[in-house]
This record gives structure tokens, sequence and C-alpha cells, in this order.
């Protein structure tokens, strides 16, 4: 990767613009692909994004583009940040721009409803030849506003060539940003997907006022449901309990500038689903992952209980104290299942 070339970043929501100003403030040229007209026009002449991150100036280095071609052609390091539900289509039309060898860095975190694959299982069902492209996940505890402010924040990226993720590593890190390296992708994406379905149930809870017992009690075996199915599918088990896993479940299910955990709250309250989603500009990525994760586990044969009722929540229109007592009720077990790595059930 070139020491201070051009670097495409896909997506300008609050975390794409976020991304965009840290690597321009250390002096990469970046482009940035801003899909609203009247955003782009804004972006590129008062240097700031009052959509998504009201009242922070971005980096003059920022070049913001409507047309994705300028964004992707002759860029050897993309970082694509687009809500989940819209990756494939953005994909797609990057596929036909994009130059063998290029690195792409998904910092988006979902699960597509439809195949319910992984962002980087998407490129591979894009550009299925090996080699074509490499693809790797950028995830961790890492509120956009405060990575801005320059507050100290640290994150996993994970992919399958160390000398890669040693050179993006470099790039991507700042004296208040520190990116760490994992080999374990698809531990690190089914971790970042799934906090945010998590995150609903522990908004939930504290919506219907049952006390931080509850919400520590969520977190935690919410944290073997999500664990359960990354060893499944192939995941380190170790991942689940770094930044990745456990330090961004966290943040998410506590923080309050988690959207995932705002929605939950005032599903605890009685709102519906449809009556909150209509009132927020920002996605809400659990409640799309909610219903790919009730399926995945299914099709995986993986007991995942909190995001099964997460699902009949959204989706069937349970009443979550319905979903709290049945989870409740549930058959007594231990804790821990004599099984491989320990894994609890």
């Amino acid at each position: 990767m070139r020491e201070n070339g051009r670097v495409g970043v896909i997506g300008a929501g609050s975390w794409g613009t976020t991304l965009a100003h840290l690597l321009a403030s250390k002096d990469y040229r970046v482009d940035l692909w801003v899909r609203e007209t009247d955003l782009c026009r804004i972006i590129a002449e008062r240097h700031e994004n009052p959509d998504y991150l009201a009242g922070f100036r971005v980096s003059e280095n920022i070049t913001p583009h409507n047309d994705l071609e300028p964004v992707v052609r002759g860029h050897d390091l993309l970082f694509m940040v687009v809500p989940s539900h819209v990756y494939r289509q953005v994909a797609e039309r990057m596929a036909r721009l994009i130059q063998p060898g290029t690195v792409v860095v998904n910092a988006s975190k979902g699960i597509e409803n439809e195949t319910l694959l992984t962002m980087s299982g998407i490129w591979k069902s894009i550009l299925p030849n090996a080699g074509e492209i490499e693809v790797l996940c950028l995830s961790g505890p890492s509120f956009a506003v405060e990575v801005i402010k320059e507050l100290p924040s640290a994150v996993t990226l994970a992919g399958e060539n160390m000398q890669t993720l040693c050179e993006v590593q470099r790039v991507a890190s700042t004296s208040n940003f520190r990116v760490y390296t994992s080999l374990d992708r698809i531990g690190v994406e089914l971790a970042g997907a799934l906090k945010n379905v998590i995150a609903l149930a522990a908004g939930a809870c504290d919506g219907l006022g049952l006390g931080h017992n509850t919400r520590a009690a969520l977190i935690t075996r919410g944290l073997a449901e999500i664990a359960r199915l990354g060893v499944r599918m192939g995941a380190n088990p170790f991942t689940f309990s770094g930044l990745s896993g456990i330090g961004d479940l966290v943040l998410t299910c506590t923080g309050d500038l988690s959207r995932n955990r705002t929605v939950g709250v005032q599903l605890g309250q009685g709102r519906k689903i449809k009556d909150i989603l209509g009132e927020m500009r920002m996605v809400a990525e659990g409640v799309k992952t909610a219903r790919s994760a009730y399926f995945l586990a299914r099709r995986m044969d993986v007991e995942m209980p909190i995001t099964e009722r997460v699902y009949q929540v959204l989706y069937e229109d349970k009443d979550p104290r319905d979903a709290v007592r049945e989870l409740m009720e549930r058959d007594l077990k231990p804790e821990l299942d004599n099984i491989p790595h320990c894994i609890p059930r």
C-alpha cells in the first residue's frame, strides 16, 4: 500500500465520514462516496456532514463524490461503510470498477437477509475468483462521534493474510485509534453483526425497567449464543472475549449513543417497531440482522433463545414481557456444556 496515497471510502454516514476524516488527517487523499447529492455539495463546500455528524469539521483532504467510479477506480485500498441491506447492490456496482489486488476493508455490520451471508461472503459471491480482491473486516467498540472527537478507541482488523493486515493496520492506526489484527474474519464479522441483536434485547430490558442484574445476565447469555454460532461456523472462540466480541457487545448494550439499544428501549416501553423506525434517519442494523440471525441459527442447528425472542418481538409482535418470561422459564441446565471449547449453551 502506498504511503500517502489515495484511499476510497464508500458511504458517508457517521462511521464512513469518521473513517474518511481519520485517514485524511494522516495526509491520505480520501475520495468519499456520498449517496445524497445535497450532502455531497455541503461536504465539499463546508467540510462538514450536518446530517450525521453535526458540529464537526472534517479534513480538507476529503473529496466527496456522488459518482462511485472516481472513488473506486485506481484505488488499492477501499473502506466499505454502507448499510448491510444495500451492501450487495453497491458492491455489484463496484465490481466492474475494482482492480485486481485491491484490498476492501468492510466496516459494515450485518448479515444479508436473503442469503444469510456476511459482508465478505457477499464479495465472494460477486467475485468468486480467489485472489481477485482481498476482503478485511474492521470491527470493535467504536462510536463514531467519540472517534472523531479523538477519544482513545481500539478495534480489530481481521483477514486471512497477516502481511496485508499489518499494512492496513499501519494505515488506519493513530495515537487515538488503536488497531489490532486477527486472522479470524468470520468470528469478527459475526460478533459485529450479532451484538446489534443482543443490544435490542438489552434496550428492551431497560425500557421495561428490569434493572442492572437483568442487563448483565442478558449481555452474558447473549455473548454465549453469539459464540455458539460462531464456533459452529468455524470461528476462534477466543475472538468473542476480545474487542470485536465482548468489547463491542458491552458498548452497544449499555451506551446511550447506541441506535440499537435506543430502539430496544422504545420496544420495551410499548412502542411498535414500524413507528420507531419511521422516526429514525440512521440505520439500526440489529432490526434486519435479527431476521438473518434467526434463520441462520436454524440453518446451523444452533440454539439462540435471545435472538429468537428478539425476532419474535420484531416480526411476530410478541410482547417483550412475554419474551423475558419465556427466557427465564426455559429448562434448567449447566452454564457450561462439555463440548469442545466449553462454549456455554
